[in-house]
């Protein structure tokens, strides 16, 4: 088999009548129903169109749309343990960023399919959703503010207006909008597309800053600037959130051509040859250290290089992909392939979760599913099918 044909094949061994499996293997809590890590392969599935997969994501979209709080929290991951089914909205912090996959994949499954009345049976699970997200802006000025370990980075340092989940959120709401416009969700994600493209990087604006002393101190960076808060900028490059502003293309500017220029630059001076999580590491001795050794529940998984801290993501990289597409860097965007499926290829294809950016070594879970989807979803988008965005 060739490795398209093996990251197909473990989305298979992962699929259950209740949705995609985080992995393969029976290790901690990855045998569950996961929000994102289901959305994700549910995207990968579409657009590889194998009917086995499609069935797989329509059943993870009503796994999470059956277990959505009243409040409309999408869960973290749902574990059926018969005859108990055990529901996870988050760890030390509650999710945000599981609302927007969930709209996400819905949207794209009723677009590929052209099942539009799966979508509508599920428009007041969709419209909880957007609502609690405006909710979490807290002063209704167009940004939510996330708790730090509120999304992906669960065990990472970011916290408040997270750029990450902002563009989660614009994603959604385009999605929808396009499924089902409306002139109210449209505006509101113009607005929050305003807001992301004035405060994340240093350039004069035509309003005023959501933050004006902290934008006032900071300095220009080549890329998007992972999060603000009340104490100011996190100025960390966010690898997932600047792909994702690449794939939605929110710049007017010119600006991406900055940004690919640096991340480029980035990957390419790396030994794996593509883009750590987040970056610089944060090590021993510097400012935020203890911050982020200390938030966790059970063992330090964030030393220098790995997990979010500098790892690398094979699934991370294939967003990134697809953000390099829009942009038609088609040469670098199969570059970015390749070296993912040279990663998802080592000790006899284990798709480990994610590697060490120094020391090249796996870390974190074999067979795990997203690492197979986002080289599904690259090699599919090269061939010129398109995601809903």
């Amino acid at each position: 088999m060739n490795s398209y044909q093996y990251a197909i094949q473990l989305l298979h061994d992962v699929s259950t009548d209740k949705g995609f499996l985080a992995s393969a293997n029976d290790i901690s809590n990855y045998r569950r129903i996961w929000a994102r890590d289901g959305v994700i392969c549910g995207l990968a599935a579409l657009l590889d169109g194998d009917k086995k997969l499609v069935a797989t994501c329509k059943a993870t979209l009503q796994t999470l749309a059956d277990h959505q709080h009243y409040l409309g929290n999408i869960p973290s991951n749902v574990f059926y343990d018969e005859p108990k089914t055990i529901l996870s909205f988050g760890g030390l912090a509650g999710r945000v960023d599981t609302i927007p996959w969930f709209i996400i994949g819905l949207c794209n499954y009723a677009h590929f399919t052209g099942d539009i009345d799966f979508a509508k049976a599920h428009l007041e699970h969709i419209n909880r959703g957007l609502n609690l997200m405006e909710a979490w802006e807290f002063n209704h000025n167009h940004l939510m503010y996330v708790p730090r370990s509120g999304n992906w980075a669960d065990e990472y340092i970011t916290e408040g207006y997270i750029l990450y989940d902002q563009l989660l959120r614009l994603w959604a709401l385009r999605c929808f909008d396009k499924l089902f416009p409306n002139e109210v969700i449209h505006r509101k994600a113009n607005r929050i597309q305003q807001k992301v493209t004035e405060n994340y990087r240093k350039h004069k604006i035509k309003n005023d800053p959501y933050h004006p002393k902290a934008f006032s101190r900071m300095r220009k960076k080549d890329y998007w600037v992972a999060s603000f808060n009340p104490s100011g900028y996190q100025k960390q490059y966010d690898a997932f959130a600047n792909s994702l502003a690449l794939f939605l293309d929110i710049d007017s500017e010119g600006f991406e051509n900055e940004l690919i220029a640096y991340s480029e630059t980035l990957r390419k001076s790396l030994a794996l040859k593509l883009l750590p999580a987040f970056w610089p590491p944060i090590k021993e001795g510097d400012i935020e250290w203890s911050m982020l050794e200390n938030n966790r529940k059970y063992e330090f998984r964030n030393v220098p290089y790995e997990f979010h801290n500098g790892g690398t993501w094979q699934m991370v990289n294939g967003f990134y992909g697809l953000g390099l597409l829009v942009h038609n860097k088609v040469n670098e965007a199969k570059d970015v392939l390749t070296q993912i499926d040279l990663l998802n290829e080592k000790e006899s294809w284990s798709f480990y979760e994610n590697f060490n950016t120094e020391t090249s070594e796996p870390t974190g879970v074999p067979h795990c599913a997203w690492s197979a989807a986002g080289a599904v979803i690259l090699g599919q988008s090269l061939q010129g099918k398109k995601l809903l965005s």
